[in-house]
């Protein structure tokens, strides 16, 4: 991402602007992390690679984002949001990306088998988490449309109701990461003990792009409220 595109997302006179184009680079690295499962499941050593590369230019791109947006921000201006609530969304909703990035780190540095029991819900459980983060994502689009009807009327009961399936979704995905843990524990029997902490800790990350998806909805609905 160049420059001169950092610089003309601050052009325009709404602060939302940038936060929405760096949630699309936040869901950039989200929706790698299917294809990356597969790939660690197939043991696929040159597609985790690639993908991996992939995460971590594009996480890059929303640090950037984030960045300039934190600097062009006005420490005093009459926006319709408070900056620092406005700043605690991005800072939360920017820990997605991290996270898929610290997954994608470590299948690089320790190559792990997936135990055969595991990778169905593996795989369900990964692409539940980004489903919760493309609906936070929707979320996020609304924002322009919200902030004309002044944060009121028909715009934010829907935006209500959306963050109220968020926080649904977000849920499911609590139980798949206890039960695919379980199975974990149920199968380690042989596998290396390492290993069964690293997979625990994997689980718990993926679990984490989901709830940091709800934690961002919960800091924008008190973006909202204010």
């Amino acid at each position: 991402m160049t420059i001169n595109t950092i610089s003309g997302l601050f052009g325009g006179t709404s602060p939302f602007t940038a936060l929405q184009q760096h949630m699309q680079a936040v869901l950039s690295c989200a929706r790698e992390m299917p294809p990356f499962i597969e790939a660690v499941i197939a043991q696929d050593q040159t597609l985790v690679e690639e993908i991996k590369e992939r995460v971590f230019t594009t996480e890059n791109d929303a640090d950037l984002i984030k960045n300039g947006l934190r600097g062009h921000l006005p420490k005093s201006l009459f926006m319709p949001v408070d900056r620092r609530d406005l700043l605690a969304v991005l800072t939360t909703q920017d820990s997605i990306a991290d996270v898929a990035q610290d997954i994608a780190g470590l299948f690089i540095e320790r190559p792990m088998p997936v135990p055969e029991p595991m990778q169905p819900l593996l795989r369900t459980l990964t692409q539940r988490c980004v489903d919760v983060c493309e609906h936070y994502g929707k979320i996020v689009e609304e924002l322009d449309e919200l902030v004309e009807m002044g944060f009121r009327g028909r715009e934010a009961d829907q935006v209500e109701q959306m963050l109220s399936e968020l926080n649904h979704i977000e849920d499911e995905t609590d139980d798949q990461g206890i039960e695919l843990t379980q199975i974990l524990h149920r199968n380690e029997e042989g596998m290396n003990p390492v290993s069964v902490i690293l997979w625990r800790q994997v689980i718990e990350w993926i679990g984490d792009l989901a709830d940091n998806a709800e934690k961002s909805g919960d800091r924008l609905r008190l973006l909202i409220a204010r």
